[in-house]
């Protein structure tokens, strides 16, 4: 994979996102971040802000919704620094302000113009539950059939890349799992994105 890049990271979206163990946030985080790209990051604390300041209601967690990113990409400012600023600015404010459980609306900068503020803070402290999953199609499948197949090779063989692309279609959640299983270090990635059980 370093070869193929000449040993420097990819500079457009696409080619990040096809890297393993790389998503949509750590892509568009990249492509702001280090390459000042205009491209709106969405993490937990910048949909936080959106949804409280500009759309007026609690953000419950989950996965962005298509509304979210939607909101995001609109209120990203034209010039490509400015939404770095605005960007890096956000997930500021939504980690050290308008945080989850006890946001300091009090300290806030921009309260004056803020949504969630101005209807009563509607679902403040409302218990975040998640909904119950099915086990079809969960990351708790894939990241199975990833073990499974691992541990079906003969010992100190490795899973190489194409094998394991042909264990999932969906190849986002295919590489958010397997980097959660090499996070939890239940396997190892090599360079080449082959994988292997801990030795």
């Amino acid at each position: 994979m370093a070869s193929q890049y000449d040993n420097q990271l990819p500079r457009t979206y696409g080619e990040l996102l096809a890297l393993p163990g790389v998503g949509d946030y750590t892509a568009s985080a990249v492509m702001s971040f280090a390459f000042g790209e205009r491209i709106a990051v969405i993490d937990t604390n910048i949909r936080r802000v959106i949804s409280r300041v500009f759309r007026g209601g609690e953000s419950f967690g989950g996965a962005a919704s298509p509304v979210e990113r939607e909101t995001a990409r609109r209120l990203l400012p034209e010039n490509d620094r400015a939404s770095v600023v605005w960007n890096q600015s956000l997930m500021e404010l939504g980690a050290t302000v308008c945080t989850a459980k006890a946001p300091l609306c009090d300290r806030c900068p921009i309260a004056g113009q803020c949504a969630f503020l101005r209807n009563g803070r509607p679902g403040l402290g409302e218990r975040r539950t998640r909904p119950r999953q099915r086990f079809q199609g969960t990351d708790r499948q894939v990241r199975g059939l990833v073990l499974e197949a691992l541990r079906g090779l003969p010992a100190g063989s490795v899973l190489e890349r194409e094998q394991a692309e042909r264990l999932w279609k969906d190849r986002i959640q295919l590489d958010a799992c397997i980097a959660s299983l090499d996070d939890d270090g239940l396997v190892e990635m090599l360079a080449d994105g082959s994988l292997r059980l801990p030795q």
